[in-house]
Order: structure tokens, then sequence, then C-alpha cells
């Protein structure tokens, strides 16, 4: 209560020092937003208010836009209708529009926080309206945040040209995409995630050759029950089992361009042109000859379900 009380009686804004705040004159773009690349995702406002010592702000019947909040240092509280939810550092959130709200930066360590007011037709590809805090896990992905503001500030401060709209509007998808879509691995995950990743690319640059279980194991340094094991957690394949489907979605475009049969599988490390086409034909569901043909008639031939 006595925490309460302290923030009614000192109620601030706006006006820090070092602030960003930027205001969109919407009759300057109102045309732009009907533009198929602007309408998607637009910003009306956005701004920086850094360590915002008593920032307040209340607004009971809610806003038009989105309210996208993103806490860079610090800590403070954003309140929706009720339901309290603590943001600090290296946390996102965003307000549903039209919901009423109020959000406060704490006495001891006021936040510093990055903001966006947007709109736009893609808003419901994002889980806007779930009022949750993301939390940014990877420490490097608060350095892109910062880095996507820095350049929606910076052409903020251009023109109002259609193609710096355009650009915004992009800018705003990479933000919402960096909160809501990025994978924020850590520990665990995030090595067996960096352990296939470097599996796959090995085996890329092998595709000329029979790779075994073996092989790849000793190149990354694990057991072969272990790589077995994260294999099929991250892919839902075995390892030898999906560099056998990267070699046939290889020896698919080489088809594609006109490639030999015989000559497809001397690439891709068949000695026997034979086995490769039983091969071939076990992972996408037709010989190469027909796979070839079908390829001719049409430039994007049907793909069985199993072939990824």
């Amino acid at each position: 209560m006595l925490y309460t009380m302290k923030i009614q009686l000192e109620r601030k804004e706006d006006g820090f020092a070092g602030q960003t705040y930027i205001v969109l004159p919407t009759e300057a773009f109102a045309e732009y937003v009907e533009h198929p690349l602007v309408r998607r995702l637009y910003l009306t406002d956005a701004g920086f208010f850094p360590q915002a010592a008593h920032h307040y702000r209340e607004r009971p019947d809610g806003a038009e836009e989105y309210i996208f909040l993103c806490c860079t240092r610090g800590r403070g509280v954003v309140e929706v209708e009720g339901k309290s939810c603590p943001l600090q550092e290296n946390e996102a959130l965003c307000i549903p529009r039209l919901r009423g709200h109020r959000y406060w930066a704490d006495e001891q360590d006021p936040w510093s926080l990055l903001w966006v007011h947007f709109k736009g037709e893609d808003c419901s590809y994002y889980p806007l309206e779930e009022l949750r805090v993301c939390r940014f896990t990877a420490p490097e992905t608060i350095h892109r945040m910062e880095f996507l503001f820095d350049l929606l500030f910076q052409t903020l401060e251009q023109d109002y040209a259609l193609g710096n709209f355009i650009y915004l509007s992009q800018l705003l998808a990479l933000i919402l995409g960096e909160t809501y879509a990025r994978r924020q691995d850590t520990g665990a995950t995030a090595l067996q995630n960096r352990q296939v990743t470097r599996a796959i690319r090995f085996m890329y640059r092998h595709l000329d050759q029979e790779l075994t279980l073996a092989q790849l194991s000793q190149a990354m340094e694990l057991s072969q029950s272990s790589l077995s094991t994260v294999f099929r957690q991250c892919t839902g394949h075995a390892p030898m089992d999906f560099f056998t489907r990267l070699k046939i979605k290889e020896a698919c475009k080489l088809l594609r361009s006109g490639g030999y049969i015989y000559e497809t599988a001397q690439q891709l490390g068949y000695q026997d042109p034979y086995y490769f086409s039983r091969v071939f034909k076990k992972v996408v569901g037709m010989s190469p000859r027909n796979y070839q043909k079908s390829a001719i008639q049409s430039p994007e031939p049907t793909k069985p379900s199993s072939y990824y």
C-alpha cells in the first residue's frame, strides 16, 4: 500500500534526460496505411526513456494501438485491467489495445524503457492479447533489440517518404519476431541445438562422400549414442537418415537442372547407380527417371510428405 501511495504522489509521464520520443503526425502518412507493405504493421509513436524515475502512465480506457514495452535496465510494473505484471531487465510485454491499464517504474531501480505504439493487419499473427512477459535469456538478444530500435529511431527522424514507412513496418516485424518467434534457448537445449547445427553443416560439406555415423561422431567429438539421441530430439530423424535425405534433396535439384542419373549418383558419393535409384525411390516415392520426367512437365512437382 505504501508503494502505491508513493507512485500516486510522484507521477511523471515523460521528460527524462536523454530520452527519445517521436510521435508521427497521422495526417502525414494516412495515405500510406493502405499500402500492402505498410498496412500489415505500422507504428504511431515510439520512444526510449532511460532510467525513467517516477515514470507513470495510466489509460483507464486503454489505447487504440498495441503498446510494446521492452525493459533494458531496471524494473517496473505493468497493470492491465487489474492484472499485475512485473517487468524487469531483459523482458518485454505488449499491452493489448482497448484495455485499461497503467504502468510505472520501480522507485529504487527505475526502468529504462524502449516502447512503440502500433497497429496493423499482421497483429493477429502474434500473441499480443495474452499479456505475456517475454524474457530474453540469450545475452545478445537485448543488444539486437536496442540495435533494431536505433534503426527505427534513425528512420523516424528522416522524411515521411513511403519507402521509410515500408522500412519501419519491416523493422517492427523484426522487433516482434525477435520477441515472439525467435528461440531463446539456454543451457542444455542451446548446447544440443549448436551440436546438431554443427553436424548438419558438416553433412552439407560432405554430400559427395559416403559418410558414416562413426565419422560424424568423431568429427563432432560425441559418442555415437549421444549424437543419435540429440539428433532425434532436435530433428526427429537419426543422423544417417537425415544425411540421406539431404543427399536426395540435392539429387532432386541436380535432376531438375537436367543432370544425368549416373552423374548425379556419382556426385553424391553413390558408386552404384542402382543402389542410388533404390534409395531415391524410398525417400521420394518414385524413381529418379520418373521424378525427372515429372520435373520437365511441371517446374515444381509435388513431393510426397515423407520427402522432408
